[in-house]
């Protein structure tokens, strides 16, 4: 398991790619619904926010279990996200 601070950094570097995602959709798609776009880049801020604080906060005793769930739930936020940026591009106003 990486440490606390390494999996912080994954965190915000994988949000970030998320958001400017969001903001190349936002800008460069032609058609695109612009308040979908700007509630996706909420949702990926408080993906990001609600992480940070999950690993900030292990559960006591539990430690070990508290990250593989971390984990899981990280994949699966995250293949949602993806899968609403890509259906953005699909999506026209």
């Amino acid at each position: 398991m990486a440490n606390k601070r390494t999996l912080k950094k994954s965190v915000n570097y994988i949000a970030g790619e998320l958001f400017t995602e969001c903001i190349v959709v936002k800008n460069f798609i032609p058609n695109v619904n612009e308040d979908k776009v700007n509630e996706l880049m909420t949702k990926v801020l408080y993906m990001q926010d609600e992480f940070i604080r999950r690993i900030n906060h292990p559960e006591p005793g539990n430690v070990k279990g508290h990250f593989k769930k971390l984990r899981k739930d990280f994949d699966e936020q995250l293949d949602f996200l993806i899968n609403e940026i890509g259906n953005l591009h699909e999506q026209k106003a």
